[in-house]
């Protein structure tokens, strides 16, 4: 696949577990400059994830640093997000954007706007759920009730007898 100028992904990147690391690995593949949409502390409670999602710093933080250790810090931008869509929907200059199939369904929705607006529609790259070891999509909800590790690794907890 050839490479696009500007690719955008976006996501609350919570416990930045392995699938979000494919998500931006794909993203680094098939983009020269990644634009990484991050959710604010805002969002994040309206979206009502039922699990505390850290502070936006602290996020960044994170995502920064996965970045600097892939060298490629110099070709992403994090900037917040407060909405779903964040500026692909207006941002004639963005040409594909990386999600994972439970997210295709919102690429659809910003092309959609994206044409509304006069805009050539993105090119949807659409990556495999990264699966946990019990071959069940790795989640930050299942890493924060600790069924799993960020990197997919079962864990095995006593069980409270009753």
């Amino acid at each position: 696949m050839g490479k696009f100028k500007h690719v955008v992904i976006g996501g609350t990147f919570y416990r930045l577990h392995k699938g979000h690391k494919a998500l931006i690995r794909k993203a680094l593949e098939v983009g020269e400059m990644i634009l990484v949409g991050l959710t604010t502390d805002e969002m994040a409670r309206r979206m009502i994830k039922g699990h505390n999602i850290g502070d936006y710093e602290g996020r960044k933080r994170g995502l920064e640093e996965f970045l600097a250790g892939l060298k490629a810090l110099d070709r992403a931008k994090i900037f917040p997000i407060d909405d779903p869509y964040g500026p692909a929907p207006v941002d004639g200059e963005i040409d594909a954007i990386v999600v994972s199939p439970e997210t295709v369904e919102r690429a659809r929705e910003i092309n959609f706007l994206r044409e509304k607006n006069g805009l050539e529609p993105l090119k949807i790259v659409v990556i495999e759920m990264v699966l946990a070891k019990n071959s069940l999509p790795i989640s930050t909800k299942r890493i924060l009730s600790g069924e799993i590790t960020e990197q997919g690794e079962i864990q095995h907890r006593e069980r409270k007898s009753s």
